[in-house]
């Protein structure tokens, strides 16, 4: 097939969970198929990380993307029946482009990430396929009922008109693709398709977990992207309640062996915002902004992961790839939405401070449910989230058109 890609990102380098699934998707799609991108390109970016994805494709075609908040967009916003998203994401450029491709080209299908691109896209009868990596309004309203009282209004009314663009455009599209079934299910389009999440298995290698309870120094992880919303609240969760709680709790609950154990929070990200810094002077709290890029090895350094999540949607990379290295992960039930993960069996899962530190000191102090629960979380991914399985999914979609 010759498939033309447009894309609100360019996926490399790997750093965020929209970047790891597209260029894994394209890598293995290139295999059998022509793969052209078109995608945004945002100012970090690099003629090197275009490189890399050229690598993968037939063609790259990028558009820098313009910065969101700008007066512009704010202004073109409050006269639009468009919501903010979707006006900061039209580009003249990229139409141009696209237009340009399908004059030259026989194409015989265009996949999308993410719906607030598509309006670039010239009316066409070349087959479109959604994917859509969260439902957006839902995000977006769950980052406005925390909101001040003072903008909750504003963003409220920016919510319904996402809400009412995102639902009119999955009716349009020819095929539409969710992460989970909880997305499927909002959708409320009956011929919707869940092409999940992956991970590569080779890549994330399976912890020696036994060696591991015998460590002196445990080191509980949250890493993320701390330009999203859901990684700035869930490590400051972590600091404020959970943390001071687990360091409580364990402290009265210590034996002669565990008085030989260090415990530190290790916070991984690039960009930790000085909100999150300013949090608290502990000492058993790492903020590391220069740990390995590749996240296998920090995996392989930690002795959990606890990923809170409240805000947010879709799948959690940091989840799967913690699983897939048999690394025990204490979560929320927003965190393993839609992979099929149950509770004292592939993760510990618990919505509340008490309930969260709780599982967090039980993993440390129980070295079998620590195995087990690692144990587990390996099997489940290689079942069912590998990347060639995926894949396989997304062509299956693909085919689907003729």
């Amino acid at each position: 097939m010759n498939i033309l890609i447009v894309s609100s990102y360019l996926p490399f380098p790997l750093f965020s969970g929209g970047n790891i699934r597209l260029y894994n998707i394209i890598k293995r799609l290139s295999k059998h198929h022509q793969v052209t991108l078109v995608a945004e390109m945002r100012k970090h970016q690099t003629e090197d990380d275009i490189n890399e994805v050229k690598k993968i494709c037939k063609s790259v075609y990028t558009v820098t993307r313009s910065s969101q908040w700008s007066l512009e967009n704010i202004a073109k916003t409050g006269i639009s029946s468009k919501p903010f998203l979707v006006v900061g994401h039209k580009s003249r450029e990229m139409q141009e482009i696209i237009s340009g491709l399908l004059e030259k080209e026989k194409f015989d299908l265009i996949h999308v990430e993410t719906f607030y691109v598509a309006q670039n896209i010239p009316q066409t009868s070349v087959p479109i396929v959604l994917v859509e990596h969260n439902i957006e309004y839902l995000v977006y309203k769950r980052f406005a009922d925390g909101a001040s009282p003072v903008l909750r209004p504003f963003l409220y009314a920016d919510v319904m008109k996402m809400k009412r663009y995102e639902s009119m455009l999955w009716k349009t599209v020819d095929r539409l693709v969710a992460v989970s079934e909880v997305e499927k299910t909002a959708m409320k389009r009956a011929d919707a398709v869940v092409v999940p999440n992956g991970v590569d298995t080779e890549k994330y290698k399976m912890n020696d977990l036994k060696s591991k309870t015998l460590e002196k120094e445990k080191k509980i992880l949250f890493i993320g992207d701390f330009k999203w919303i859901q990684n700035r609240n869930a490590a400051a969760w972590i600091i404020t309640e959970i943390w001071p709680l687990i360091n409580s709790k364990f402290t009265n609950q210590l034996t002669d062996q565990d008085s030989k154990l260090a415990l530190k929070l290790w916070i991984v990200g690039k960009h930790i915002p000085d909100s999150i810094k300013f949090l608290s002077n502990d000492p058993s709290i790492i903020l590391d902004e220069n740990a390995p890029k590749e996240t296998e090895k920090i995996y392989s350094n930690a002795y959990m992961l606890l990923a809170p999540i409240r805000v947010g949607g879709g799948t959690s990379y940091k989840i799967l790839e913690a699983m897939a290295c048999g690394l025990p992960v204490v979560t929320t039930v927003l965190g393993v939405e839609g992979l099929g993960a149950k509770d004292g069996k592939e993760v510990l899962i618990g919505d509340d401070t008490n309930i969260l530190s709780q599982n967090v000191i039980r993993l440390l102090k129980d070295p079998k449910i620590y195995r087990t629960i690692g144990e587990n979380a390996r099997k489940l991914i290689e079942k069912n989230f590998e990347w060639g399985k995926i894949v396989e999914r997304l062509e299956n979609v693909y085919k689907s058109l003729k």
